[in-house]
């Protein structure tokens, strides 16, 4: 392959690489944003698939490139072969990397169900509302509308009301 028939095919399969890799940040970005609660985790972890996804994908190029054709390795039809067999690659490196971001987000979601159904909220908080008690004026706490039957504070079973 000639000089300039190696340039071209690297620069295209950067280019495409790195487009490619844009849009599995942004969308993966997206996708796991509302999983983790705060949206800075969810890009975080985004971000370390995307830079995982370019890592990979450009060292395949890079291999590639040192695959001969056979032939003249500087005519057209021996770049486009190179290009697509670069663009399956691709594909396959996309869906392994959905596939990643999918399994991410399904163990996060399992996590925040877990942590639910224990009633411990986002910040490590039980979840828990204590009963106020009558005569009780505290705004941190919540209030207890009366008894329907009394007209009267709320009162629990077996206090004599």
């Amino acid at each position: 392959m000639n000089t300039n028939a190696y340039i071209t095919f690297l620069l295209i399969g950067i280019v495409l690489v790195a487009v490619d890799g844009q849009i599995i940040y942004h969308s993966g970005r997206r996708y796991l944003e509302n999983s983790y609660g705060a949206p800075e985790a969810g890009a975080s972890m985004a971000r370390l698939v995307a830079v995982m996804f370019h890592l990979a994908v450009l060292g395949i190029l890079a291999l590639l490139s040192l695959i001969s054709f056979g032939g003249d390795e500087s005519s057209i039809p021996s770049v486009v072969g190179k290009l697509g067999l670069l663009l399956l690659v691709l594909a396959a490196a996309h869906g392994i990397t959905l596939a990643v971001l999918s399994r991410i987000r399904d163990e996060q979601v399992g996590e925040n169900l877990v942590a639910r159904k224990q009633g411990v909220t986002g910040d490590g908080r039980n979840s828990t509302v204590n009963p106020v008690s009558p005569g009780t004026a505290d705004p941190t706490r919540p209030s207890v509308s009366p008894s329907l039957e009394h007209g009267a504070p709320y009162s629990a079973p077996g206090e004599g009301r």
